[in-house]
């Protein structure tokens, strides 16, 4: 029987050895990190990786990506640390989520110290513009048919639900669905999401099944309220980047 978590790991130390750089955090990022993985589910695998000091000190600056494996069952790319700080900087939300995901494969003591430096770098209005804009998508990608396939709710129920969490909390919201779940929300829509997650049990990937009209009216609505939420938050996003620029420092002097 193939051993995943095994190969994986094996993935990452021919990653570092070919490529001869050393991988700072290597995560689960996508469905199975949401909570929703389907058995048939590939392995979304991310992460972050720093180069020996003299790689940023060329004309000639290597790739700032690794695209390592794409097939049926591992999915493995990562970024180089600048890209990653320069990202982090921006606001980007999918990066905060590889920083914040529940699956780790492998972590270090200097990714603890860019993680802690970068949370002061989380952009509310960065973040709820992308939770928003991926909902949307999968509204009009997937949803307005009479039918649908159940696990394509929950790619704009999670991304909804954490712009209602970073309206809330201030801050970067949790990856896991169910921790998303813990908030207060209106009961007929947690009873609909509870009726969701026991047809989805039942249920195979492929099949296609009416609406459940708690679930789409909320999607509708919520929707259209984070485009406007988004559009009127003034841009939060930190000028200052001497932190991180400390941080990267530190990190390619080892």
């Amino acid at each position: 029987m193939r051993d995943i978590q095994k190969e994986i790991q094996e993935k990452l130390n021919e990653i570092e050895q070919t490529e001869h750089v050393r991988i700072l955090h290597a995560v689960e990022s996508g469905s199975r990190a949401w909570g929703f993985a389907s058995p048939d589910s590939d392995y979304d695998v991310r992460f972050v990786y720093v180069r020996e000091r003299n790689e940023y000190l060329r004309i000639d600056e290597p790739r700032d990506v690794i695209e390592w494996q794409l097939d049926d069952v591992l999915d493995i790319n990562g970024w180089d640390l600048k890209k990653a700080l320069r990202q982090f900087a921006k606001g980007n939300a999918t990066l905060f989520e590889w920083s914040g995901s529940p699956v780790v494969y492998r972590t270090t003591e200097d990714w603890k110290t860019i993680s802690q430096v970068s949370a002061q770098y989380f952009s509310e209005k960065a973040a709820v513009y992308h939770y928003y804009g991926t909902a949307n998508s999968t509204l009009h990608e997937y949803l307005m048919k009479e039918t649908v396939r159940y696990k394509k709710y929950f790619y704009a129920l999670r991304p909804l639900l954490a712009a209602i969490y970073i309206e809330r909390y201030h801050c970067a919201p949790p990856v896991f669905f169910d921790d998303l779940l813990r908030m207060d929300l209106p009961d007929e829509l947690r009873q609909a999401i509870d009726k969701l997650l026991t047809i989805k049990k039942l249920t195979t990937e492929a099949e296609e099944l009416p609406h459940i009209p708690a679930i789409m009216d909320f999607i509708h609505a919520e929707t259209a309220k984070q485009k406007e939420t988004a559009a009127a938050m003034q841009d939060d996003r930190k000028k200052d980047f001497s932190a991180l620029n400390e941080v990267f420092r530190r990190t390619i002097r080892k």
